[in-house]
């Protein structure tokens, strides 16, 4: 056993300590050295160099992968999935005591003299074998419902944008903690090792609340294990393209030689981000080649722009985004996250709710019909939601067609399909009213256990220490809702 050697005094000038950190650093880097002859060459390596925790997954898993189409700014349950109609009877009178008790109402609403309840505006319809209600304004959804299943009684704690976002992203409404897409690259790997393992698509903002990178990001865990956000136009990745002039074997061979100066720099300093940075180098330069051909849809076939509407031709828009999520999926990409803005609608919600569901209704049942006509849906899990739902009653004034719904935190409805989920089902109840959950809640940390349960990973099990303390996407709490399960 090598003693604790003062490094003042020591012939290598090193601590025990620090001779087992830089021997177990060196492995690393003289494997990742060994690659790079392969990566140049342009040949894959093994499926072993792809990353992952060697103790994943936990279990078989029901899904390899994951894309998750977030509908930022709350959607309202009440106008889309969750047919009501005592609040219709009840429409204009005042929201019942019983029914708010002590609950919260936000700033926004808090101090309306009156708050009266507001039935949809919109007709809903049963669909599929299960008789699922659907609104009016998703008819392209309403056609998937067997593939569906719809969850009703969802519920968080955050009432507002920001929190309500970062806790559905990350488990946590304080931010800083590695996303969802994150956990999930580096508990799992990649599968491509010419793609990134999480990337991003983010329609262009229409909406007042914004939208952080941090999202995305990977926290505490390596900055390798961060979302890549692909971007509309001539650059999905910016600056990933050599500058006009040097040529490929010059790039590789600049690439060489920094790789070679940042090697000299971490057998000096240990600092992991330095392998990091090497290995993400390593990543740009593949994915030179790699993510021009995966972003070109131009080779998709007409019938496909049909399938997920005339959006899908203008690049950046939501349907092309929905299509670009399907390319990336065969190509292998683990987590494919989708944001679309826009659904914070406090007032004039009957027209502009649907308008958001003219951008996002057929594009969202397209990548269904489009997965499942693949093969691809029974291991592609997909998920659509925003981060709570809207209040019954109306914020501001109110008539028979129109009126606003204040944030929602209390219940509000989603979808999953894929991936091991039960199709044609609908999950959870909420009393007649739409303001609270009657039956089998659903909080964020049960369905972000749940959705790593598909994916053979035990959510109490994905864990790591920082500060002294074990850390994980569902906290200390959640369980896996084995009743919508395959």
């Amino acid at each position: 056993m090598l003693p604790d050697l003062n490094p003042l005094f020591s012939p290598f000038g090193m601590t025990r300590r620090h001779f087992f950190s830089k021997s177990a650093r060196g492995f690393g880097v003289a494997a990742l050295a060994s690659l790079l002859p392969e990566f140049a060459r342009g040949s894959a390596p093994s499926a072993q160099t792809l990353g992952g925790l060697p103790s994943l997954p936990h279990f078989a898993p029901k899904a390899k992968r994951v894309i998750y189409l977030f509908q930022s700014g709350g959607p309202s349950h009440l106008d889309l999935f969750d047919y009501k109609p005592l609040l219709q009877k009840h429409h204009g009178e005042q929201l019942p005591d019983h029914v708010r008790g002590n609950q919260r109402l936000t700033g926004m609403t808090a101090q309306q003299a009156s708050i009266p309840l507001a039935g949809s505006a919109l007709k809903f319809g049963q669909h599929g074998k299960g008789g699922a209600w659907f609104s009016e304004i998703l008819p392209y959804t309403a056609k998937v419902a067997d593939d569906l299943c719809v969850i009703r009684s969802m519920h968080t704690e955050a009432i507002n944008h920001d929190p309500a976002i970062t806790f559905f992203q990350t488990g946590s409404q304080i931010a800083g903690r590695p996303s969802f897409g994150s956990w999930v690259h580096y508990g799992l790997g990649s599968i491509n090792q010419n793609l990134p393992g999480f990337v991003v698509l983010v329609t262009p903002n229409k909406g007042d609340q914004p939208l952080y990178s941090r999202l995305w990001g990977a926290g505490y865990l390596d900055s390798r294990y961060q979302g890549i956000q692909f971007r509309s136009g001539k650059d999905p990745i910016l600056y990933m393209a050599n500058p006009d002039g040097p040529c490929g074997s010059g790039r590789r061979a600049l690439l060489d030689k920094l790789n070679d100066l940042n090697r000299i720099q971490f057998s000096k300093e240990l600092d992991p981000e330095i392998e990091s940075r090497i290995s993400q180098y390593e990543m740009a330069y593949r994915m030179q080649t790699s993510v021009p051909e995966v972003t070109d849809l131009t080779k998709e076939p007409e019938s496909i722009f049909e399938l997920y509407g005339e959006d899908s031709r203008k690049p950046g828009t939501f349907a092309a985004n929905c299509l670009l999520a399907r390319r990336l999926a065969e190509q292998g990409v683990r987590f494919i996250q989708l944001y679309h803005q826009g659904w914070d609608q406090h007032g004039d919600l009957p027209k502009a709710i649907r308008n958001q569901a003219r951008e996002t209704d057929q594009a969202s049942a397209a990548l269904i019909t489009d997965l499942k006509q693949r093969g691809m849906l029974d291991d592609t899990l997909v998920i659509w939601g925003g981060e709570f739902g809207r209040t019954c009653y109306s914020q501001g004034g109110l008539t028979l067609e129109n009126y606003g719904r204040d944030h929602h935190p209390r219940c509000f409805s989603i979808w999953l399909a894929g991936g091991g989920v039960k199709g044609g089902t609908v999950f959870g109840e909420t009393d007649d009213y739409g303001y609270n959950i009657a039956s089998d809640g659903v909080h964020v940390h049960d369905l972000q256990a749940t959705l790593l349960h598909l994916l053979g990973i035990d959510h109490e099990r994905l864990t790591l220490s920082y500060q002294g303390r074990r850390f994980r996407l569902t906290d200390v709490h959640g369980h896996v809702v084995k009743q919508i399960l395959a």
